[in-house]
C-alpha cells in the first residue's frame, strides 16, 4: 500500500528534544487508523534563523517550533513565518517547557495551530501531529481540485496562470526562449448542436487526451483555457520546435475517434492552433505572447481551420 510521506521541520536548539521527537515520529510511521499508513521525513533546525531558512527552502508540511532558542526566539520566528508568502500557510505547533497559559495563548494568537509541552508525552505528541497532518492532507486535496478542470482533468486556467508566471521568470533568469500554443476546437457549437452536449463533453475529453499525449517533456504543460479552448506552454522552446509540437497535436486530434452514444458510430473533430514564441526579458510581458498566439489562432481558423499558424504568418496545412 502506498505510504504518504510528510516533511516535518523540528526547530529546537536541544539535540535531546530533537531526537525525542524523531523517535516518536519514527514509532508513528507504522499503522494509522487501521488501513492507512504514513511516514515522516524530518528536517532539523538548531536556531530561529535556520528554522526560517529551512521553512522557506524545504516547504515542510508541519513545523514543530521551540519557544526558547538562541537568536530569534520561537515567537519571533512564528511572526516572520506568518508574514512570508512562502511559509504563512504551514501549520506550526509550538513546543514549550513553560506552563504559563499566557505564553501558550501568545503563540496561538501569533498563528500557531497547537502546542506541545515538555517533557514530551508520546501519545499526546502523536495525536496532535496526526490531527494537523489530516488537515494538511484535506487542504492538499482541496487545492488540487481547485487547480484542475474537472471535465478534462487538465490544469485549469488558474493553475496555468501560476505556471506561466514561474516559467516566464525562469526564462528571464536563464535567458531561454519560451513558446505558447493556443488551441481551439473547430466548429464546436455545430458539433454540440448536432450531437448534443453530452457528446460535446466527450469530444473535449478526447481532445484534452490527444493534447496531453502529444507532449513529451515533463516541463511542458497543457491546460484548459476555457470552453473549447486549450493552451500549451513549452519552456525552453523556440518557434521551430513549438511548430513541430503543434503539428503533432493537430494530427493526433484529427486521428482521434469519438465514440457515439449509440456505441456504434464514431465522430471526428479537428483543432486550429496558433503558435507564438518569445525570448522573455524585462521589456517583454506575458500578455504580449498570449496576444500573439491568439492572433495566430484566428489566422489558422480564417485560413480554413484544422491548421497550425505561427505569429510570423507561417501556416502548416493538412
Amino acid at each position: 500500500m502506498e505510504i504518504e510521506e510528510y516533511k516535518i521541520l523540528i526547530a529546537d536548539d536541544s539535540r535531546l528534544s530533537q531526537e525525542s521527537l524523531r523517535k516518536i515520529l519514527l514509532e508513528n510511521s507504522a499503522e494509522l487508523n487501521g488501513a492507512l499508513r504514513s511516514g515522516y521525513s524530518t528536517i532539523l533546525a538548531n536556531n530561529g534563523l535556520e528554522a526560517l531558512e529551512k521553512a522557506a527552502n524545504e516547504h515542510p508540511d508541519l513545523i514543530l517550533l521551540d519557544i526558547i532558542m538562541p537568536g530569534k526566539d520561537g515567537y519571533e520566528v512564528l511572526a516572520e513565518l506568518k508574514k512570508n508568502e512562502q511559509t504563512r500557510t504551514i501549520p506550526v505547533i509550538i513546543i514549550t517547557g513553560m506552563s504559563n497559559v499566557e505564553d501558550e495563548v501568545k503563540g496561538l494568537l501569533l498563528g500557531a495551530v497547537d502546542y506541545i509541552t515538555k517533557p514530551f508525552n508520546p501519545a499526546i505528541v502523536r495525536a496532535r501531529i496526526e490531527t494537523h497532518l489530516k488537515i494538511v492532507a484535506q487542504m492538499k486535496i482541496i487545492e488540487r481540485f481547485s487547480l484542475v478542470d474537472t471535465l478534462t482533468n487538465l490544469p485549469n486556467r488558474r493553475q496555468f496562470d501560476n505556471h506561466i508566471i514561474r516559467e516566464w521568470n525562469r526564462a528571464i533568469r536563464e535567458k531561454t526562449p519560451i513558446s505558447l500554443l493556443m488551441i481551439d476546437v473547430d466548429k464546436f457549437k455545430v458539433f454540440n448542436d448536432t450531437h448534443g452536449h453530452q457528446q460535446g463533453d466527450v469530444a473535449l475529453q478526447m481532445v484534452a487526451g490527444a493534447i496531453a499525449s502529444s507532449l513529451k517533456r515533463s516541463t511542458d504543460i497543457a491546460a484548459r483555457w476555457g470552453g473549447e479552448e486549450f493552451t500549451v506552454l513549452l519552456p525552453n522552446t523556440a518557434l521551430e520546435g513549438a511548430m513541430i509540437v503543434a503539428e503533432d497535436i493537430r494530427k493526433n486530434v484529427e486521428m482521434a475517434m469519438i465514440p457515439a452514444l449509440d456505441g456504434v458510430n464514431k465522430h471526428k473533430v479537428t483543432v486550429s492552433l496558433g503558435v507564438a514564441a518569445a525570448a522573455p526579458d524585462a521589456d517583454c510581458v506575458i500578455a504580449e505572447i498570449i496576444r500573439q498566439a491568439d492572433s495566430a489562432l484566428y489566422a489558422a481558423k480564417n485560413s480554413g481551420r484544422n491548421k497550425v499558424c505561427s505569429f510570423d504568418g507561417t501556416i502548416h496545412a493538412r
